[in-house]
């Protein structure tokens, strides 16, 4: 396994992401505000590959997933330091009432100065993402937007080596925008078949 995924949040996104990045063949440091010693019960679920880490620890890999609730992600990500890691933002603002005309990842993308964010996998919900994306003889669809091409190229390689169908949707504030809560995409479980 190579290029460890961060993933700061351990709750069932979090479960799910981890399953993702271990289908894709990728090691997880996975962290939460409580610590290490309080994820002994998620490693032995999620098995081999999956390790503990501080949330400094987890947001010091190369690519880190934001899995926590909209709510905590100020508190998650606060005095954190980012050097040009890929952050996929896979967060959703369900009340999309405090957005002042922006997408919730840029806002996120304020909170992470000197990362690259990316807005990925938060059209599924959990139980689907974290399933086998291998359905009726085609590939489940991801969505991603991002502002940096190198960064999408990432997450786009993530998760089409855990099996899934990667969409570009342009930029943060266009694609991000379709993958808003209540938006076009939001809760689309769609199947790409072969030759699609």
């Amino acid at each position: 396994m190579t290029d460890p995924l961060g993933i700061i949040g351990a709750g069932r996104f979090g479960h799910a992401m981890a399953r993702t990045a271990l289908r894709a063949g990728r090691c997880v440091v996975i962290a939460n505000s409580r610590g290490p010693g309080s994820l002994a019960s998620v490693v032995s679920a999620l098995g081999g590959g999956v390790s503990t880490g501080t949330v400094d620890e987890a947001a010091s890999a190369g690519v880190v997933v934001i899995a926590v609730p909209w709510d905590r992600v100020p508190e998650a990500v606060q005095g954190l330091t980012w050097s040009g890691q890929v952050v996929i933002d896979a967060t959703n603002d369900w009340a999309a009432d405090d957005l002042q005309g922006r997408t919730s990842s840029e806002l996120v993308a304020d909170l992470v100065p000197g990362a690259r964010v990316v807005k990925a996998g938060n059209t599924l919900g959990a139980d689907v993402l974290g399933s086998d994306p291998q359905e009726a003889g085609g590939r489940r669809v991801i969505f991603v937007s991002g502002d940096d091409a190198d960064a999408k190229a990432h997450v786009v390689a993530l998760f089409q080596d855990a099996g899934f169908a990667a969409i570009d949707l342009g930029d943060l504030a266009t694609g991000g925008a379709m993958q808003e809560i209540h938006h076009p995409l939001a809760s689309e479980n769609l199947i790409r078949l072969p030759g699609a």
